[in-house]
């Protein structure tokens, strides 16, 4: 599923708005959601999940095709837990 297909789904259900204005707020809470992951805030969606940015400390890995030990970088990594509804919606 892409944006255009979460705002023509959420569009018929916002009586009163048009369609443009239906995608500038669905733009809206995906910005709202990247902004508060990069300031390093989770984001807890009661009945859906929760959206949580971890940090990766640095390690040492290997090329699995020559086998050499590279230096793999420390980082954030974006990791999301499902709710217990989800999770039994999607296996009833």
């Amino acid at each position: 599923m892409t944006k255009v297909d979460i705002v023509d789904t959420v569009w018929p259900k916002l009586v009163g708005f048009s369609k443009k204005e239906s995608a500038e707020l669905v733009e809206l809470v995906f910005e709202t959601m990247k902004e508060t992951l990069e300031s390093g805030d989770k984001i807890k969606i009661s009945g859906f999940g929760n959206f949580v940015v971890r940090e990766k400390r640095k390690r040492v890995g290997r090329n699995p095709q020559t086998g050499d030990e590279i230096t793999i970088s420390a980082r954030r990594v974006l990791t999301f837990k499902p709710s217990q509804v989800l999770k039994n919606a999607l296996n009833p």
